[in-house]
C-alpha cells in the first residue's frame, strides 16, 4: 500500500493497493488487483507499508434442510 499526496480541496492523501513492479530513482509502479498498472511519482509518495494479501474466501455454509428424515 502507498499513500501518495494529492492536490484537492477536500483530502489531502489517496491510498493505492497494488504489488510493487518496479521502483526507480523517480518514484515506483504498483499493479493493483484489477491489474492496472499505477507510476507513482517519488514526490508524492507520503508512506508505504506492506498489507497482507486477503484471507481466502470460505465457502458459504447451508442451513440444515428442515425436511430432514433424521428426526423421526
Amino acid at each position: 500500500m502507498v499513500r501518495r499526496t494529492i492536490s484537492g480541496d477536500t483530502h489531502r492523501y489517496t491510498d493505492i493497493l497494488g504489488e510493487i513492479v518496479r521502483t526507480d530513482a523517480s518514484g515506483l509502479v504498483l499493479r493493483t488487483r484489477s491489474g492496472e498498472e499505477v507510476e507513482v511519482p517519488g514526490a508524492e509518495i507520503a508512506i508505504g507499508k506492506p498489507v497482507p494479501p486477503p484471507p481466502a474466501r470460505r465457502r458459504p455454509r447451508h442451513a440444515p434442510d428442515a425436511a430432514s428424515p433424521t428426526d423421526s
